[in-house]
């Protein structure tokens, strides 16, 4: 009996987590390309922090409220884009439902971009100047010092 009521309780909590609802406030992401992310770094009059992610990336869900952190303390200097890869558009939407992202976010399901810049695996993040120049990039999850310290050299080479 008490495996039971146990067993009963963990369906229903199993059940409500996995709810398959995908907010409906929130558009499908736009999809883009390698020739569509290069025209639009290089159009940018501020530098540009280039996160690559995916829903299903464990890191990449650790590091995604130090990322909104960062774009609501330096989005007016900084130019923050997110690129989903590998992924759904329902799952890429419930990610950035959860976690509350409130920069643009582009949808690569092929990461071609990821494979245009060189990056490996996710997450990865680029640091991109002005225009489109100079770019460094972190492999992995990235931390908070490591955030900052590429934000700081994109807005002193200004």
């Amino acid at each position: 009996m008490r495996i039971s009521k146990f067993l009963a309780v963990g369906l229903v909590v199993i059940a409500a987590c996995s709810s398959s609802s995908t907010p409906t406030d929130i558009e499908d992401l736009p999809p883009t390309s390698p020739e569509h992310m290069q025209q639009l770094l290089g159009a940018s009059d501020q530098p540009v922090v280039l996160n690559i992610w995916a829903s299903w990336c464990v890191p990449c869900r650790s590091e995604a409220p130090l990322l909104n952190a960062a774009h609501d303390e330096f989005g007016e200097d900084v130019l923050f884009i997110g690129v989903d890869v590998g992924d759904t558009q329902g799952n890429a939407k419930e990610f950035l439902a959860e976690f509350g992202i409130s920069f643009d976010n582009y949808f690569d399901p092929n990461a071609s971009i990821r494979a245009d810049l060189g990056g490996v695996g996710v997450p990865v993040t680029y640091f991109i100047s002005a225009g489109g120049g100079s770019v460094n990039r972190h492999n992995g999850v990235i931390d908070e010092r490591t955030l900052v310290l590429g934000i700081s050299d994109l807005l002193a080479g200004e």
